[in-house]
């Protein structure tokens, strides 16, 4: 169910942490261990994109370098960040940003597309998100999406298929650093990898099908759900 949430909209890992934490893993252990169900997710969601004929990866190879870094550094600082102050900090800008969701991001004929945010903004908006998908992971895909809708001018569809290439490498980084620190438990994390990999490879076909009649109230109903979930419970 994880894996087909997080690739239809996000926020799958906020049922995944909660369940390692209460199978007996420590919340940070919990946290790094989860992101082996991620990564082989997000590689199956990516073939199964693929197979619906979503091979366009331009954009992700334009986003990735500055994601990358700063997934690294997410993971590296994630022992240290105050996780309730940042969890109700970004459950507020969840609903801030819920009308993106809801407006439709192609402007109709004849009507001129507003001008694009400078690439240095667009850049700190990206390495904002992977800073926060390094650290913490869980609902890390609906701002990425909205990023890429409102910033990228995706189409959902695209954009989802663009999420999923850029999350198998920025779990793939941060999962490297969980490693070397020692935080991953592979019991566990190969156990929810066989799971996720399935979820994430129907979501990926499902919703290159549906389009954004499905991922559009889909990914409004996880922005609405997170949202409330952070504001009034944190991260734990």
């Amino acid at each position: 169910m994880g894996g087909l949430i997080n690739t239809l909209a996000g926020g799958g890992s906020f049922l995944l942490v909660p369940l390692l934490v209460m199978m007996g893993l420590p919340a940070t252990v919990a946290n790094a261990t989860s992101r082996v169900g991620v990564f082989a997710q997000s590689l199956s969601a990516v073939a199964g994109f693929r197979q619906e004929g979503f091979r366009d990866l331009d954009t992700a190879l334009r986003i990735l370098p500055v994601m990358l870094l700063a997934a690294w550094l997410g993971a590296v600082l994630a022992s240290s960040l105050d996780d309730e102050l940042f969890a109700r900090g970004f459950g507020a800008v969840m609903l801030l940003a819920l009308p993106l969701i809801l407006w439709n991001p192609r402007p109709p004929a004849g009507v001129a597309e507003r001008a694009p945010l400078a690439p240095a903004v667009q850049h700190a908006i990206y390495f904002a998100i992977g800073l926060y998908g390094g650290a913490i992971q869980a609902g890390v895909g609906i701002p990425l999406t909205l990023a890429l809708v409102g910033v990228g001018r995706l189409d959902l569809v695209r954009a989802s298929s663009v999420k999923v290439a850029i999350n198998t490498a920025t779990t793939a980084i941060a999962l490297a650093q969980f490693v070397w620190a020692g935080k991953v438990v592979w019991g566990h994390g190969l156990l929810l990898a066989v799971g996720m990999a399935l979820g994430g490879y129907a979501g990926s076909r499902i919703g290159a099908r549906a389009g954004d009649r499905l991922l559009r109230p889909a990914l409004t109903v996880c922005v609405v759900l997170l949202a409330i979930r952070m504001l009034l419970g944190g991260s734990g």
